[in-house]
């Protein structure tokens, strides 16, 4: 592994939440990321989008500092240590890592739990939002006997619950059916408006991220290759704005970049 190169920080701006300058990231003989500049402001949401291998995971695992550059700045909300970036950071993967033997809501207590809050409390608080989020009469269930639509949105009151100001969420709907993953793109976009949190979003799925994301990037050869800004009428059904002529006109671009 390179050594980590030091290089002049620059000024952390209070309209970046997440900051990146610079960053390298060698795995093996290959740079996956290569001399990479993003800025994320506060509440802001990005897509990451790029073919496989082309380092997107990679990226969201030296963000939420679980591991380290081999060159570059990163900062989330200041901190620009890794255990400071961890502190800020609640990171949700593609599987929804819920333990069998916990019900649907001790499950999603998970996180307050962790944040040193007992058992019960943590239950009288969950139990509301996981009701809001559609999951009312499954709280006692275990993972076994969900939907994996309903096992991801435990998954995503849990990450919610941890009380980060940065939310990474890899692939989170990836291993989902066409019709389960569109509807739970619609609810998570209802429910980061009424739960605003910094987001970065990695998937392969270039409409999901058009949809949930207020700017996205295309990543290719280590690097950004393309970064739009998603100007789209919100708001409306989902079928109507996948088909305008703005929403067509930004995937011809990112399919163009990614080719």
């Amino acid at each position: 592994m390179e050594t980590a190169i030091d290089v002049e920080a620059p000024a952390v701006s209070a309209a970046s939440a997440v900051s990146l300058h610079g960053v390298r990231r060698v795995l093996g003989a290959r740079a996956v990321l290569d001399s990479l500049d993003l800025r994320v402001p506060p509440g802001g949401r990005l897509g990451i989008v790029g073919r496989s291998g082309v380092g997107k995971s990679t990226l969201l695992s030296l963000v939420a500092g679980l591991t380290q550059p081999d060159a570059g700045l990163i900062s989330v909300c200041g901190e620009q240590s890794a255990s400071g970036r961890l502190s800020r950071c609640a990171l949700m993967p593609q599987r929804d890592c819920l333990l069998p033997w916990r019900t649907a809501l001790d499950n999603a207590c998970l996180a307050l739990e962790n944040r040193g809050i007992s058992r019960r409390e943590a239950r009288e608080r969950a139990a509301p939002l996981l009701a809001s989020l559609g999951l009312a009469g499954s709280e006692h269930l275990r993972p076994g006997r969900l939907s994996g639509g309903m096992r991801q949105r435990v998954a995503f009151l849990r990450t919610l619950l941890s009380d980060k100001q940065v939310l990474l969420l890899d692939e989170p709907f990836g291993a989902l059916d066409a019709i389960t993953r569109g509807e739970l793109q619609e609810w998570l976009s209802e429910i980061l408006v009424r739960e605003p949190r910094t987001v970065l979003l990695v998937t392969h799925d270039i409409e999901e991220a058009l949809l949930l994301c207020e700017r996205v990037v295309v990543l290719a050869a280590g690097r950004v290759a393309l970064e739009l800004e998603v100007e789209v009428p919100r708001g409306g059904p989902r079928r109507e704005l996948v088909t305008g002529e703005a929403f067509l006109a930004l995937r011809s671009r990112a399919l163009e970049a990614l080719e």
